[in-house]
């Protein structure tokens, strides 16, 4: 679950399809798992509006995620999800409300409607940040949530982004 939809979004009408979408399919591959076996959606389900640009996003509003959590909630009724993750502080603040910031959440489970639920760095943090140590950081989010979902996990993929 990620905040809502970019400029690539809006425009394709898919969630995460631009740059941090790409990154986020590698992480879903890398997992032994394709874009076809999870479902992805955000918080909002329209782009944030920017008056007067044609590029750019913005953080959505409080009050624009409570107005699209109840259409969050009839996608999780209908998937029935064994594990939700949120990708980034704003798609945890919608679905939690406001807590600890992500750095501190990140990586410890928490329950939504009954699901566990994996907050996480978003895919676009790590296009910026290009630390070996945030991208661990992640993998180990999803080495987690692998567990919890009784995949196999190989010693290749347990090693990923560790320190040499």
């Amino acid at each position: 679950i990620g905040e809502g939809p970019g400029f690539h979004e809006d425009k394709q009408g898919e969630p995460f399809v631009g740059k941090a979408g790409q990154l986020l399919t590698k992480i879903i591959e890398t997992m032994g798992l394709s874009r076809a076996d999870v479902y992805i959606a955000n918080i909002l389900k329209c782009r944030p509006d920017t008056p007067g640009e044609s590029a750019g996003n913005r953080k959505p509003t409080p009050d624009e995620m409570a107005t699209c959590i109840p259409y969050l909630h009839e996608q999780i009724d209908l998937i029935q999800p064994k594990v939700l993750v949120a990708l980034g502080g704003t798609a945890v603040a919608g679905l939690l409300g406001k807590t600890v910031g992500i750095m501190k959440l990140r990586g410890t489970w928490k329950t939504y409607r009954e699901i566990p639920l994996m907050p996480t760095y978003h895919p676009a943090y790590l296009l910026r940040n290009q630390a070996l140590s945030e991208k661990r950081h992640v993998w180990e989010d999803m080495l987690q949530v692998m567990e919890k979902l009784a995949l196999p996990i190989t010693e290749k993929q347990r090693r990923f982004f560790a320190k040499a």
